[in-house]
């Protein structure tokens, strides 16, 4: 089924939503680590803007488990925002799985999704302060 079959969810706009514990040291780690401000905010969440997309800092009772990408943002020169976020005290995660690993932080990913127009990915990897694991990734055309 696609957006032309009369499916509203087809049509609809997605935001990532992310606990945080503590939502006072989340907000510091996005502004201070990430260069990210909050574009509203209401009791409990932080709502952020990234391009045309968002995602919501909740507080939340739960923590993340961190064992998979919760949200990845795509850039378009994965070297300097790696670079970039190092200076800002940003550490990386070492990944050694099947079909990549991790070199300096960052990881050549054999094959990406068709309708991307691309062959393949960069990736990196590192966690905020709640410890939700959050993805950069450049396609490679």
């Amino acid at each position: 089924m696609n957006a032309d079959d009369g499916n509203t969810l087809a049509r609809a706009h997605v935001s990532t939503r992310l606990p945080a514990r503590d939502l006072d040291r989340a907000r510091r780690f996005y502004a201070e680590r990430l260069g990210l401000e909050p574009v509203d905010e209401r009791p409990g969440g932080l709502l952020y803007r990234c391009g045309t997309t968002e995602f919501v800092l909740f507080t939340s009772t739960g923590s993340s488990p961190g064992t998979f990408t919760q949200m990845a943002l795509t850039v378009e020169d994965i070297e300097a925002v790696v670079a970039e976020l190092r200076g800002r005290g940003v550490t990386f995660e070492n990944v050694d799985a099947p079909g990549f690993r991790t070199e300096d932080g960052i990881a050549e990913i054999a094959g990406n999704y068709p309708s991307k127009g691309a062959r393949g990915e960069r990736a990196a990897w590192f966690r905020d302060s709640e410890g939700n694991l959050l993805g950069i990734g450049e396609p490679v055309l």
